[in-house]
């Protein structure tokens, strides 16, 4: 026998380790969920959780940085693609009986690995997310004091030259998620009437800048004289999609409260829906006042809301966007912390990460430890980082996590529920999910001798791959791929032709069906565009937010490995 080859009867129970899936546990409840939420309420809960830091933070930054005007397109895009990754999210949230994430969603459905990759992911997602609110804070901060605080700091420390590192460390910034950390780790919460508040403020700010801002609206800054209306043309318009896309994530919250809802069948999908449209028309309408009040190329992306009544001459309407800013951006950093300490709760609960993080501090009932490791951790990000570095990592880390979200929504429709023995005769009658369908046999008997499920494994692994290879192709060309004409044309052709082929052979097999949940329509069909739209919006980031990407996963890799598949719960 061959050195350093593992046997195969050694690998086959370490490839079971990889794809053990979390099993929920039944614990009775002593009361049942109360359902008091309409679709009004998760409307607004949805509409809250996504109009807020976004329009402050990105509404600038991609009108400057990724697509002028027509920064209004992007995130008209960016709500789409969000709407099919929201439908996704919405059914294991009616599934799951408990709040959980994409996390979760993965661990139940497609394996440890890819769960912990996932929750690994969302970790440095909500990392990234507290760092770049926390710079948007340092910048409205600093616009309030005339810039006093950054002329300072460059004076002082000087201005680097590095790629992606800030052009001075902002030490406003930091010393904001110190305070931060230091109210959730003495136990403080944000209470509901807070949020509550805060959105009520957050909407009127917003209709009072819509309205003032059409009055000072300057047509002639979409003009060609000033750039046109599309000046990075459609990469432009793409790049800025993928950054906005983070700008929705709020949507969860509807999710997670679909327990508590009257009709979540007919009520989660509705709110996701309307609170959807409701924040894009609001991110829209904002963008579009924004580069019509001031040109794009003035616009300061650090605070540009702010900055372009200050540039009109209107400094009292300028301190008050400022202001609300600040409310919201502090509140988001907040939730983003709280969401932090929750992913990283559950996995070294689950045994994947370290077991000292899940450690709470008897006076305070918080997760001390993790607050002080990853707050040290989110402070050096916004320390160091500048704001454009952090927003695309966080919008590829949004990205990636609903395309598993979308991946393992076919997973669980094709798979075989676990049923009590009482319900074993009620479903004896019925087909199992992942047999072929008994008209289609006669069609397609070469996939009839396949045992439940192997056929539709082997479809959805040809349809990512395909989704992979044709989102390439279409994102970077002819040009960039070095292939001549007719080369590129065949390879699309025969990514788009297998792309569909293995979308009908998963239609050609039976779903699960179930009729007091919530299920997204027209299964595998919205959960691959989806992939497929996410998987080009990631594509469209820079190589230096893949590389990070890239290794940020490894070093994920290394602690799975390393501790989380010896001490998992589920071994």
């Amino acid at each position: 026998m061959a050195w350093g080859l593992p046997s195969t009867a050694g690998l086959v129970p370490f490839c079971q380790k990889l794809n053990r899936l979390k099993t929920l546990e039944e614990s009775p409840r002593e009361t049942p969920p109360r359902r008091l939420l309409t679709t009004l309420d998760l409307t607004l809960l949805g509409v809250g959780g996504m109009v807020g830091s976004g329009l402050y933070v990105l509404t600038g930054f991609v009108a400057k940085k990724l697509a002028g005007p027509a920064v209004l397109i992007s995130f008209g895009m960016a709500a789409m693609a969000s709407l099919l990754a929201a439908l996704c999210y919405a059914e294991f949230g009616a599934r799951v009986p408990r709040t959980g994430s994409a996390y979760l969603f993965t661990y139940i459905s497609m394996g440890e690995l890819w769960a912990f990759l996932v929750g690994w992911n969302v970790l440095l997602e909500y990392l990234t997310a507290g760092a770049a609110v926390a710079r948007a804070c340092s910048g409205y901060l600093d616009a309030i004091f005339s810039r006093s605080i950054s002329s300072f700091t460059e004076a002082h420390v000087g201005i680097w030259q590095v790629p992606f590192l800030a052009q001075y460390p902002d030490f406003l910034a930091a010393g904001i998620i110190v305070l931060a950390s230091t109210f959730i780790s003495c136990g403080g919460r944000v209470s509901s009437w807070l949020k509550h508040t805060f959105s009520g403020i957050n909407l009127v700010v917003i209709l009072f800048i819509i309205i003032l801002g059409f009055v000072l609206a300057r047509p002639h800054n979409w003009s060609a004289e000033e750039g046109g209306f599309a000046p990075f043309g459609f990469a432009g318009i793409m790049a800025g999609t993928a950054t906005c896309f983070c700008a929705f994530v709020g949507f969860d919250v509807i999710a997670a409260s679909s327990e508590e809802a009257q009709n979540p069948k007919q009520a989660v999908p509705m709110a996701i829906a309307i609170s959807l449209g409701l924040a894009a028309g609001a991110y829209i309408l904002v963008s579009t006042v924004l580069t019509l009040m001031v040109p794009w190329q003035n616009l300061d992306p650090d605070w540009a809301l702010a900055d372009a009544f200050y540039q009109r001459g209107y400094s009292w309407a300028g301190f008050i966007v400022a202001a609300c800013a600040i409310c919201a951006i502090n509140t988001v950093l907040l939730s983003s912390l709280f969401s932090l300490q929750q992913i990283i709760s559950a996995m070294a609960t689950d045994g994947l990460f370290f077991q000292v993080f899940a450690h709470l501090y008897c006076r305070t009932k918080a997760p001390v430890v993790s607050i002080l490791v990853f707050g040290i951790l989110m402070l050096f990000l916004a320390l160091l980082l500048d704001l454009e570095a952090l927003v695309h990592f966080h919008s590829i880390g949004v990205l990636f996590a609903y395309s598993f979200v979308a991946i393992s929504v076919i997973v669980l429709r094709f798979q075989k529920p676990s049923t009590s023995s009482s319900q074993d005769q009620e479903q004896a009658s019925t087909p199992e999910p992942g047999q072929l369908r008994s008209a289609l046999r006669p069609y397609l008997s070469f996939l009839g001798g396949c045992r439940p499920g192997a056929a539709v494994a082997w479809a959805l692994g040809v349809l990512v791959a395909s989704a992979i290879t044709l989102d390439c192709v279409l994102a970077f060309g002819d040009s960039a791929l070095n292939l001549p004409t007719w080369g590129y044309t065949l390879l699309l052709l025969l990514s788009s032709v297998t792309f569909l082929l293995s979308l009908l052979v998963l239609g050609a097999h039976q779903q699960e069906k179930q009729q007091d949940t919530f299920q997204v329509p027209m299964v595998p069909l919205t959960p691959a565009l989806s992939i497929l739209l996410n998987i080009f919006l990631m594509l469209k980031l820079s190589y230096l937010t893949w590389l990070r990407l890239s290794i940020c996963l490894l070093i994920g890799l290394v602690v799975y490995f390393g501790y989380g598949i010896r001490h998992s719960k589920e071994s």
